[in-house]
C-alpha cells in the first residue's frame, strides 16, 4: 500500500500553496482566514502529456470531467457549502478529487482544515472547535503508513507551532514527518530561517 500524505498545519499557513506546487497546477480556493472547511483528499495520477489533457473528477459528482481547473477550485467550494453550509463550519466528510495529468506524479495528498483554537463570530462553528479540528487532523495522520507534512509560516515564532507540536506528538520518533517553511519572503527584515532550515531550532 502507497503512503497517503496529510498536510497539516494552523489557519493561512500556506498549505494549499504548498499542495497546488505538488499537482503543478493553481486551483485551489485560497482567501484570507478560513479557506479549507472540509478535508480535501487529492488523488493524482500521471498521465502523459500526448495520452490527454489534465482533467480532474470528483467523486461526488459521477460522470463529470472537468478540464477547466478555475472550475475545479469553484466546485470545490460549492461541494464545500453544501455539506458544511455558507458560514465558516468545518465538517469531516471527505471531497475526494482525482486528478490526472503530466504535471504530478502517482500520489495521493490529503488536505485538512487549518487547527482552529477560537470560534470565529457569528459563525456555524461549535465551541468544541480546536477539539473538532485538532481530532480530525489526528484521525488522517495516525496511519502509520502516513506522511506528515507540516507546514509552517516563516513569519511566526516556530515554537508557539501547533501543527508542528502535533506533527511531533503523533509521530513520536520522526520517522514519518517532514517539515516545511512557507512564506520566507515576507520574514521580518534582519531574520532568515536558516537556524530553522538546518534543525538547529527545533
Amino acid at each position: 500500500e502507497l503512503p497517503k500524505i496529510c498536510v497539516l498545519g494552523t489557519q493561512s499557513a500556506g498549505k494549499s500553496s504548498v499542495l497546488e506546487s505538488i499537482v503543478g497546477i493553481d486551483f485551489l480556493p485560497k482567501s484570507a482566514g478560513l479557506c479549507t472547511r472540509r478535508p480535501l483528499e487529492l488523488r493524482l495520477n500521471y498521465v502523459s502529456e500526448t495520452e490527454s489533457k489534465p482533467y480532474g473528477v470528483f467523486d461526488e459528482l459521477p460522470g463529470q470531467k472537468f478540464e477547466d481547473f478555475n472550475l475545479i477550485g469553484n466546485k470545490i467550494i460549492e461541494l464545500t457549502n453544501k455539506v458544511a453550509g455558507t458560514n465558516s463550519n468545518i465538517v469531516d466528510k471527505p471531497i475526494i478529487l482525482n486528478i490526472k495529468s503530466h504535471t504530478c506524479p502517482d500520489l495521493t495528498l490529503v488536505d485538512l482544515p487549518g487547527i482552529t483554537r477560537i470560534k470565529l463570530q457569528g459563525s456555524e462553528q461549535g465551541d468544541d472547535i480546536y477539539k473538532v479540528t485538532k481530532e480530525m487532523a489526528e484521525k488522517y495522520c495516525k496511519d502509520p503508513l502516513t506522511i506528515i507534512l507540516s507546514v509552517n509560516s516563516a513569519n511566526v515564532d516556530l515554537s508557539t507551532s501547533e501543527g508542528l507540536r502535533m506533527a511531533m506528538d503523533i509521530d513520536k520518533e520522526q520517522k514519518r514527518a517532514l517539515g516545511v517553511m512557507t512564506k520566507v519572503d515576507i520574514m521580518d527584515q534582519g531574520t532568515n530561517a536558516k537556524k530553522i532550515l538546518m534543525n538547529q531550532e527545533i
